[in-house]
């Protein structure tokens, strides 16, 4: 497999993404275009970017293999958008085996048959829902909802509530609390147990 572009690797992040100590992997390239985007780089050129194949990356990555094994973490895969590269994750999981826990932070904004790879080879979940209102959803992000909240349905289905989690953001000019409560009402009804509600600080 040829080298991908990242738009950076952060190391010993404790109980940030998912349980235990992991390493956040973050890929070059995204779907959507959110006004407050926290990685622009994963729009820019990738010249100057580190590339990596999964052995690569997994060579880099190792030294902490035993803060994993200790704490339940692992790899952290984000960008971006990490499931537009489900093949690569696939052959990173053939390295590290069971041992280590996979996640993934993700907008969901895929096609089906990406979320349905990666439910093969992801343990955990966390999804940026940013909002469940398509009006607001569409004026943040530039598209439609639809096809992530599509996804997150059938995703519960697939791998259970209990590997899922869903970041709700209270979103300055864009949503407001009673929003947010609106999107975490929709989510339960659907069936998520894990929510994250946080507000975005804008500079």
């Amino acid at each position: 497999m040829e080298a991908v572009p990242f738009i950076g690797v952060s190391r010993h992040r404790i109980n940030i993404d998912g349980a235990g100590v992991t390493t956040l992997a973050a890929f070059h390239g995204c779907p959507l275009h959110c006004r407050y985007c926290l990685n622009p780089s994963c729009f820019g050129k990738t010249d100057n970017l580190p590339h990596y194949t999964p052995q690569t990356l997994f060579d880099h990555v190792r030294i902490d293999n035993i803060y994993f094994l200790y704490t339940g973490g692992g790899i952290c895969f984000g960008g971006g958008e990490p499931l537009l590269r489900t093949d690569f994750i696939r052959e990173f999981r053939k390295l590290c085996g069971d041992a280590w826990k996979i996640t993934a932070e993700t907008s969901l904004a895929v096609p089906r048959s990406a979320v349905e790879a990666a439910s093969e080879i992801i343990d955990y979940f966390i999804v940026d829902i940013k909002d469940t209102n398509p009006s607001i959803y569409k004026a943040y992000t530039t598209r439609s909802n639809r096809q992530s909240l599509q996804n997150l349905r059938w995703l519960i289905s697939a791998k259970g509530p209990e590997r899922i989690m869903v970041r709700v953001p209270l979103i300055p000019g864009f949503n407001a609390t009673d929003d947010c409560d609106r999107s975490v009402r929709l989510l339960q009804q659907m069936g998520v147990t894990q929510i994250d509600r946080f507000e975005y600080v804008v500079r």
